[in-house]
């Protein structure tokens, strides 16, 4: 059974992926993922914030983005024990490399262009096979046009593509008026990779207290319907490697994304139900299927049923629209 797949011009072993997440900060958990399957690591993220800011203003920005971030709720400590430094991200990249043989790509958290996307050659430098840039950005800004924030994802990226040489991903939202058209932009741009999509975290209100709290909710299944629906609509489209996120619990979840034309799929909320062991359940299960199926590689799998291959490419748009609502089982009094 051959579950090789090329991402970012990387060869792994299989499409299982371990996403940025908490679960990168110790080198022990890192070296369990390579044991129980991983077949490369992103490594949890180092925010534009730490890059830039003095060490008052990092802990009012960090305040303010913890409603809307995962990240910062899970990953930074509290205010009077944080290391404004980024070194021991640099270090850490390092330490990983050289306690795995799997590629370990490093994740930068920005939104803006600034001299901080500097901060990518020393990534580089540091061992990373690739880094990934997560564009985590909510406009908010009544003036701003939807060009101009557009405009902002591609001057990030070449500015970072304009410092390295390793290969770099972009994972961006689906939330622009064609996305379509921003795929093939940040394609025609540089990157090397799309990973599909950033979740983005909401507040809620707490009716007992009267004010505003973060509310982290780990994704379900459910939530893989929408990567899924665009990488079949971009496969064969794009130069640039389709890794697929959020709501990828089983193997089955893989499966579908591979049929729709991702070439990895990334783990992150099942990892942190289940443990890093999940990854050796979820590649057990899929070699079980493929093998029930008579599919004896990834690549037989690999885009089979996008909206270039299917028997139907209306299903992927609006055509199926009238069908769906139609067929759904209404409750009778």
């Amino acid at each position: 059974m051959d579950l090789s797949t090329q991402y970012l011009g990387l060869k792994l072993r299989t499409p299982l992926v371990v996403s940025a997440s908490p679960l990168s900060e110790e080198i022990d958990t890192i070296k369990q993922m390579e044991d129980n399957g991983a077949s490369a690591v992103v490594l949890y993220s180092l925010f534009e914030e730490q890059l830039r800011q003095d060490t008052r203003e990092l802990v009012q920005s960090l305040e303010h983005g913890t409603f809307s971030n995962p990240e910062a709720l899970t990953y930074f400590p509290e205010p009077e024990q944080f290391n404004l430094g980024p070194e021991e991200y640099l270090e850490h990249i390092a330490k990983a490399k050289s306690a795995v043989k799997i590629p370990v790509i490093a994740s930068v958290n920005g939104s803006s262009v600034g001299g901080w996307t500097q901060y990518a050659k020393a990534i580089q430098q540091a061992g990373a096979d690739a880094l990934e840039l997560n564009i985590y950005y909510i406009p908010t800004d009544l003036e701003l046009t939807s060009a101009q924030v557009e405009q902002n994802y591609l001057d990030i990226l070449k500015a970072v593509k304009s410092k390295v040489s390793i290969p770099v991903a972009v994972k961006l939202s689906p939330f622009f008026t064609n996305f379509a058209n921003m795929a093939k932009r940040l394609d025609v741009a540089g990157a090397d990779g799309l990973v599909l999509f950033n979740r983005f975290y909401q507040p809620d209100i707490d009716l007992d207290a009267l004010e505003i709290k973060p509310n982290i909710l780990l994704s379900t299944p459910m939530a893989m319907r929408v990567p899924l629906r665009w990488i079949a609509l971009l496969f064969g489209k794009l130069d640039a490697s389709l890794a697929a996120t959020s709501g990828i619990h089983r193997a089955s979840d893989v499966l579908k994304m591979l049929m729709a034309g991702a070439d990895v799929t990334m783990l992150c909320s099942t990892l942190l139900r289940h443990s890093v062991r999940q990854i050796a359940v979820i590649e057990r299960d899929l070699v079980a299927w493929m093998e029930e199926h008579d599919y004896t590689s990834v690549t037989q799998l690999k885009g089979s049923l996008s909206q270039k291959n299917c028997a139907e490419p209306s299903a992927f748009e609006r055509a199926q629209y009238m069908r769906a609502i139609t067929q759904f089982p209404l409750a009778r009094p």
